[in-house]
């Protein structure tokens, strides 16, 4: 039997979906259905039909249609959004509805009434590039129809990478005669921070008194946020006025010239209560991060509050993450001293110390002011004494001077002014001064895992071992799947091996150790060993220190883990030397 014919045509191809849809349909499920349904009836399908195309299927809120003429697939696409926009003007706010569309010629295969192939995937990885309410087309399409509609003009937007598709696209917007270019009018971010919008939260419950609720927290967040000084928030009233509107994120972000927009919802059930947020990237509308948050409605403010807390520590790490990522995919001469910073944090973050240094000095070179690239230049001499065990005198000084000259040029960037006195404290011996800074750093960012995670080390060097138990329970509650979290662990283990609870000292020593063999996780194990009386299994990570830095030790361990407590310096000896750790070293270091 000969094999089935593959059915090969060329097409212009028309995808459309409703933005902002999923926001829509939560709130009115059966009135959206009914709204998109008469909308299709009465004015998209018939224009289909009047400029001789074809709808191949319903997408559940949208369509995709095949034109024989390009030149007739993009007349149909503007009448249909001009039919739309009158459509909308005498609908309410939170009942309008706007279609985006995209337009693509291709080859596809032609199967039974239906169409797929490589052509049709461009048509609606355009159409997702589209505002609401806009067309965007290929490069194919506009060679075809440039210039031969005297009502629409297309905006070159360069070579785009869609997503799953193999080649770069060239893309064009088509502007319907009396659609603005610009929007001028409207408040745009242009600082070089990252910029984040929080939207009002949708109340998915009906219920008047969650919808406070709902609103509360967006404040908390919002108001959390603005503590992070690397961070350009968007004020609550400008926020607010997208409240019971159906948003499309790359809208939003174009309007209000943000990078990412959080948005979420909120559903009471009985006597509990259930919010999710989502942080989205504005320009691709990827999610980068999602989650959600149950809680008793009896304390409802308690319960405001530690959604938010527990939004902004989880977003906080991602923008972090997702602005480092922006910076390395620009060109290597970056000549903006935060793009630098970032290189920076990226170099440091894959271990590459001196690299790192070298960036956060370039950005100090193009922004004497910058506060955070003066201490991460510190920050980087105090990892590296950390990880050697010493530092040059000269090195020494420079890390000291490092961070006072980010002291010096904030007052209230608490992430600058946490590392700074971090640095003064464990590099300098200043232990008062870096913990009081540190302290202030707490004051201006609560939220601030980092500056937690000082404030227990600094605890340490100060002899206060619980109040450093404590701020290492903060940084794992506020930032659980932070890299971070490896470091508290054994910040958690020195504090309880001080306060003489070493079963508990060795389970975050045994933490900090899976996650990454390293001095410090070592020297935790061995010191709770000694504490329980275990001294095989000391004796034992004592070899495997000594396997992984062959020259450590007591002095360098005095060096390492510095505090100004004699009790706890005697203690930290004692135990090392019981354990069989050199006293001191007969290698040329």
């Amino acid at each position: 039997m000969p094999a089935e014919r593959i059915v090969r045509k060329l097409t212009a191809i028309l995808a459309a979906d409703v933005a902002g849809y999923s926001w829509l349909t939560g709130r009115d499920e059966e009135g959206t259905h009914v709204r998109l349904t008469g909308h299709l009836r009465a004015l998209v399908i018939p224009k289909i039909a009047e400029h001789h195309g074809r709808v191949v299927k319903n997408t559940g809120d949208g369509l995709l249609a095949e034109f024989a003429s390009v030149v007739d697939a993009v007349r149909c696409a503007a009448e249909a959004q001009r039919g739309m926009s009158e459509r909308n003007s005498s609908a309410p706010s939170n009942e309008r509805m706007e279609f985006r569309m995209g337009i693509n010629v291709g080859d596809v295969i032609s199967d039974t009434g239906d169409i797929f192939g490589d052509g049709v995937n461009v048509a609606a990885r355009l159409e997702g590039l589209a505002e609401p309410g806009g067309i965007c087309v290929s490069g194919r399409v506009y060679e075809d129809a440039n210039g031969k509609l005297d009502d629409v003009t297309f905006e070159d937007m360069g070579e785009q990478q869609l997503k799953n598709i193999a080649r770069q696209v060239r893309v064009y917007r088509a502007r319907l005669s009396g659609q603005s270019a610009v929007m001028a009018s409207l408040p745009i971010s242009t600082s070089h921070k990252p910029s984040i919008a929080v939207l009002p939260f949708l109340n998915m419950s009906g219920d008047l008194e969650q919808e406070y609720f709902a609103d509360g927290v967006v404040e908390d967040v919002i108001t959390a946020l603005s503590r992070f000084k690397s961070l350009f928030v968007i004020g609550r009233n400008t926020s607010f006025t997208y409240k019971g509107r159906a948003v499309d994120a790359k809208q939003v972000g174009r309007e209000l010239g943000v990078r990412y927009l959080l948005e979420g919802s909120i559903r009471k059930s009985a006597n509990r209560l259930r919010i999710t947020g989502q942080l989205i990237e504005a320009a691709t509308s990827n999610d980068l991060w999602a989650e959600k948050f149950d809680g008793e409605v009896g304390d409802i403010f308690d319960l405001q509050d530690k959604i938010a807390q527990t939004v902004v520590a989880s977003i906080a790490p991602r923008l972090e993450q997702a602005e480092i990522a922006r910076a390395k995919q620009k060109p290597t001469e970056v000549p903006d001293s935060y793009d630098t910073y970032l290189r920076g944090m990226a170099s440091f973050y894959k271990g590459a110390n001196s690299e790192a240094r070298d960036l956060f000095r370039r950005a100090i070179k193009l922004d004497p002011e910058h506060a955070a690239a003066y201490a991460m230049a510190a920050w980087t001499l105090l990892k590296e004494l950390g990880e050697e065990g010493a530092l040059t005198a000269e090195k020494q000084l420079e890390a000291i001077h490092l961070a006072n000259e980010a002291l010096g040029s904030t007052t209230d960037d608490a992430f600058a002014m946490a590392r700074a006195g971090h640095v003064l404290a464990y590099v300098g011996h200043q232990y008062d001064r870096g913990a009081s800074i540190i302290e202030h750093a707490i004051l201006l960012n609560p939220n601030l895992a980092s500056a937690w995670f000082s404030r227990g080390f600094a605890a340490l060097m100060c002899g206060e071992a619980e109040r450093g138990s404590e701020s290492f329970d903060v940084v794992l509650k506020l930032s659980p799947l932070d890299p971070l979290c490896r470091f508290a662990w054994y910040g958690k283990s020195f504090s309880l091996f001080h306060l003489r609870r070493y079963s508990e000292g060795l389970d975050y020593a045994k933490k900090a150790l899976q996650s990454v063999r390293s001095v410090h996780s070592l020297c935790a194990c061995i010191l709770n060993h000694v504490g329980a009386n275990q001294m095989n299994e000391a004796k034992c990570h004592v070899a495997a220190l000594l396997e992984h830095q062959n020259d450590f030790t007591v002095e360098h361990a005095l060096q390492t883990f510095p505090t100004g407590s004699k009790l706890y310096r005697d203690q930290i000896a004692s135990a090392f030397e019981r354990a069989g750790l050199p006293l001191r070293s007969f290698l040329v270091r």
